[in-house]
């Protein structure tokens, strides 16, 4: 399995939407743990690097620094 690349800022998708619909989630903190904020009301989660990995789909937008 490849491992999937990642970086703050990043859009990405998950497997499962978000229950206000959107499916859209940017990084906001990068670590043992990974903090990613919905882009449709902003709510912001807190989850694992490793359940972080298994649940999402594909970066969607790359940011560019």
């Amino acid at each position: 399995m490849e491992a999937k690349e990642f970086n703050i800022n990043d859009i990405v998708e998950m497997k499962k939407a978000h229950p206000c619909g959107a499916n859209r989630w940017k990084i906001i903190r990068l670590g043992m743990d990974i903090r990613i904020k919905c882009e449709g009301c902003g709510h912001s989660v807190l989850i694992p690097r490793k359940e972080f990995s298994r649940k999402m789909k594909k970066v969607l937008v790359k940011h560019e620094e």
